[in-house]
Order: structure tokens, then C-alpha cells, then sequence
């Protein structure tokens, strides 16, 4: 059995009984939400817009007058910070654009597919990992030439990666659960300041989280962006290992960002199961 999905201007053909027809209806579902949400330039600057602010801006303000912090310029502590702040709007924005798809797009169509269900949120979720991933991109860009000193190696790209990854997955999977039971545009936008942006001032994005009160401390020890922001400072910030030694109090850097990147990895599974479930049982309702 199959079906055709339009990407672009060419039908793809689609055949769920198989492993490679159900890599090809991944791919053309991907790749319809990735042109989705970059068709407008405006999809990618936006959510842009107040990080790139704090990194070109707030930061090298902040840093003539803040003293390091935790053995690293606060430029680089701030402009490392900055960047969970990028993912998580930028998922949640995604998330948006799944209500506009259910509410007004092509998603009753698509659910006519010969494709699994699931693979129509695993395919929003890996075109969300792209948008994201492009605006980390620009934005550490803007913060290297802005002064921020980020060194790095390929052990440390690769912890900063998970950080980033890890906290996307979670991020879109707390989206996309929001898309699926909130059913208005206006009640989902609501949400995003509480998801996306308040877990952030706490998070040891603007100042260590040992500076916080003991029961804020241990709270914000269990956000998963606590986590992301501790780990990308280890990866990219000269294996600096003091976001992590404040949430796990151990000598050893490397066990600790295993330690993280497991707490990471275990919220970004459980929430997108979360969300598959969800999205399954709303769709059949």
C-alpha cells in the first residue's frame, strides 16, 4: 500500500509495510515541517531576536563591569548561558507551528498516510533539531565576534552538542505535548514564557546556581537546563567543569558530565513518549 506526500513541487511515494518506506516517509515528513518553518525568514530571525540582544549587547555591557565567574569572562559565561536560552524558544515555537498544521494545515491529511502515526511527530521533532541547531549556530557566531573566548576540542564539541541535542528533544517534546492539549494558538503563546523562558534565569545561565537560595538550589538541580547550561560550559568554555562540580559536588569532570548528559537523556526520552502518546490518543479521539 502506498501514498504520496507533496515536498515541495515532487510527490514522494510512500510505502509503510518496509523499513526503507517508513525511512521515506520520515524524510518527507521532516522534510515538509523543515520547509514549513523556514519558508519565512521571520520563523528563524524572531526567536533570534532578544538571545542575539543579550549576546551583542547585554553581555559585553555586563562584562566591563562583572568580574569573572567561575574562572571564565563573563562574556563567554553569559554568551554560553545564552544559548539555552535559543533552544528552548526556538522548540517551542515548532510547537506553534504543530497547532497551526492540526488546526488549519495538512495534518488530517497526512494521518490518511499508510505511515505510522508517530513518525509524524519524530519528523516534527528532527526539523525542529535543524531550526534550533541553525540558530546556535548564529548565535555563537555573534558571541565569538562579539569577544566571547570559547575553546574547545572534539571531546568538548561533543559534550556541548548533547548539551544542545539533548535539551532540544525535551524541550519539543514538552511542545508538542502543550500542541496536543491546548487548543487555541493564543492559550499555547502563554505558555511559552513559562516553559521556555523563566527555568532559564535559574538555570545558572546569568550567575551560578550556587548563588541561589539552598531549596531554589536543589530545584533548579533537577531542571534539565541546569544540565544543558553545565554541560555546553564544560564543552566549549576550556573543559571548564564548575557548572557541573555545583550540581554533582564531584572531582571527576568526566563522570559528572556523564551524569548529566544521562539526566538529559533520560528527560528527552520520557517526554517525547509522553508526547507520541499523547499526539496517538488525540488523533484517534
Amino acid at each position: 500500500m502506498t501514498a504520496s506526500i507533496a515536498v515541495g513541487t515532487s510527490p514522494l511515494v510512500l510505502t509503510g509495510s518496509h523499513r526503507v518506506g517508513r525511512l521515506a516517509a520520515f524524510a518527507a515528513l521532516a522534510g515538509r515541517r523543515l520547509t514549513l518553518s523556514l519558508r519565512t525568514p521571520r520563523a528563524v530571525v524572531l526567536p533570534l531576536a532578544t538571545p542575539v540582544l543579550i549576546a551583542v549587547v547585554i553581555a559585553p555591557a555586563l562584562a566591563k563591569t562583572a568580574s569573572p565567574v567561575a574562572g571564565m569572562g563573563y562574556m563567554t559565561y553569559l554568551a554560553v548561558g545564552t544559548v539555552a536560552l535559543v533552544v528552548p524558544l526556538s522548540c517551542m515555537q515548532a510547537g506553534l507551528g504543530a497547532i497551526v498544521d492540526r488546526n488549519s494545515g495538512a495534518q488530517p491529511d497526512l494521518l490518511a498516510a499508510p505511515v505510522p502515526r508517530s513518525l509524524i511527530v519524530l519528523a516534527n521533532l528532527a526539523a525542529a533539531l535543524v531550526t534550533a541547531g541553525l540558530q546556535v549556530t548564529a548565535l555563537v557566531g555573534f558571541s565569538i565576534a562579539r569577544g566571547a573566548s570559547l575553546r574547545t576540542s572534539a571531546p568538548g564539541l561533543a559534550w556541548f552538542a548533547a548539551g544542545v541535542v539533548l535539551l532540544a528533544v525535551a524541550t519539543y517534546g514538552v511542545a508538542e505535548v502543550l500542541a496536543n492539549r491546548i487548543g487555541a494558538e493564543e492559550e499555547y503563546v502563554n505558555a511559552i514564557p513559562t516553559v521556555g523562558i523563566a527555568p532559564w534565569f535559574f538555570a545558572g545561565s546569568l550567575f551560578p546556581i550556587t548563588s541561589l537560595p539552598g531549596w531554589l538550589a536543589a530545584i533548579t538541580k533537577a531542571l534539565p537546563v541546569t544540565h544543558a547550561i553545565a554541560l555546553m560550559r564544560y564543552g566549549v568554555a576550556g573543559h571548564n567543569a564548575a557548572g557541573l562540580h555545583a550540581i554533582w559536588g564531584l572531582h571527576d569532570p568526566t563522570t559528572m558530565a556523564c551524569l548529566s548528559v544521562t539526566v538529559l537523556g533520560l528527560y528527552a526520552a520520557a517526554l517525547t513518549a509522553l508526547a507520541l502518546r499523547i499526539f496517538t490518543h488525540e488523533v484517534v479521539r
